[in-house]
């Protein structure tokens, strides 16, 4: 995919400075494990990061690199059995969520902090009518004391809002389309106005051109409602057109952080992040073939003693196998690699 040139698609940092500075979300050294009687699986190490209100964050990176498993960290949606935050802090609105009783999650999940899925076809319950399962949400929230037809009405609105016809409510998921059924997800996820809203890779099942209208939507009612997202993805084409900053992920580390003109106009990345720009089509360059990164994610219940991508990085030295790199920073710009140890201001 052709990223486009960075003047149509990267915001400025003058734009981005306009957002207002107020942390919304912040989260430090959150560490995640599954275990199991077998194995202990590291999913997420030691991350670190800031949400504003109105930004919005993406987290890129591959499969496995630990993206959906912070957000079910956040919404403390992790199996109940196995996975367990071992460590850190997730502060919504100054509160750590890891300490909030159950009964104050229940409250936050879908009225304070909105989650869309990676598969509308499991998001949805086929017994029930996309009308009812708006309403249960809205019944379960901000609209628990109101009346019925109270809640019909903020129904009919939502629907609106995604661009699905009211007179639609009374018919089940299966009789819309893939994209249609993502339209009634992110309704559902909207219906409270959350304060936050995590879009786990929420294209991944649909077409281009019902993807490019989905994020499309997504971008509009973000900005009407004034919510923040964290836009989870594999595709950077998608960071480009809907982030303010992005963090790149790597066996459940922050290995880049930065704007958007950090990333995909700066000088200097994370060799990881310059296999993953490598590894897009581009439309402008002729080339015979891509450039993938050669190697697979570490073993997570093995991971690597040093840096996590010396394995699989071209440009590794003896330090690398043995230390882990510490974040230098430049600015809003933050990588974790020892080839850039000297770039701190």
């Amino acid at each position: 995919m052709d990223c486009g040139t960075p003047s149509t698609l990267v915001l400025s940092l003058k734009e981005i400075s306009m957002r207002t500075d107020e942390k919304i979300l912040r989260i430090r050294d959150l560490c995640v494990d599954y275990r199991t009687d077998l194995e202990t699986v590291h999913a997420v190490n030691g991350i670190s990061f800031d949400l504003e209100k109105g930004e919005t964050l993406g987290i890129v990176g591959e499969t496995g690199a630990g993206k959906t498993t912070t957000a079910l960290s956040i919404l403390r949606l992790l199996p109940e059995r196995t996975g367990k935050v071992i460590n850190g802090s997730i502060e919504f609105m100054g509160e750590n969520l890891l300490e909030a009783p159950e009964e104050k999650m229940r409250d936050i999940r879908g009225e304070k902090i909105a989650m869309i899925f990676q598969d509308p076809m499991t998001s949805l319950n086929p017994v029930l009518s996309v009308g009812e399962q708006i309403a249960e949400v809205l019944v379960l929230h901000a609209f628990k004391d109101k009346k019925k037809d109270e809640i019909d009405a903020r129904t009919d609105e939502v629907l609106r809002l995604v661009g699905i016809q009211p007179e639609r409510k009374k018919d089940y998921p299966h009789q819309f389309s893939g994209g249609m059924k993502q339209r009634v997800v992110i309704a559902m996820a909207l219906a409270c106005e959350p304060d936050i809203l995590i879009a786990d890779e929420p294209t991944t099942a649909l077409d281009v051109t019902i993807q490019a209208q989905v994020l499309a939507m997504i971008r509009e009612l973000k900005e009407r409602l004034g919510t923040s997202m964290i836009m989870i993805t594999h595709d950077l084409g998608i960071v480009a057109q809907t982030c303010d900053k992005v963090g790149v992920m790597y066996a459940g580390e922050l290995i880049e952080t930065g704007v958007l003109e950090d990333i995909f106009t700066g000088s200097s990345h994370h060799p990881y992040t310059t296999g993953l720009f490598g590894s897009i089509p581009n439309l402008k360059t002729k080339t015979d073939r891509l450039s993938p990164i050669g190697g697979l994610m570490p073993d997570p219940t093995n991971l690597p003693k040093g840096c996590k991508f010396s394995p699989r990085c071209p440009r590794c030295m003896d330090v690398c196998l043995s230390t882990q790199p510490k974040d230098a920073i430049q600015g809003t710009h933050t990588i974790k690699c020892h080839l850039f140890k000297d770039l701190k201001a």
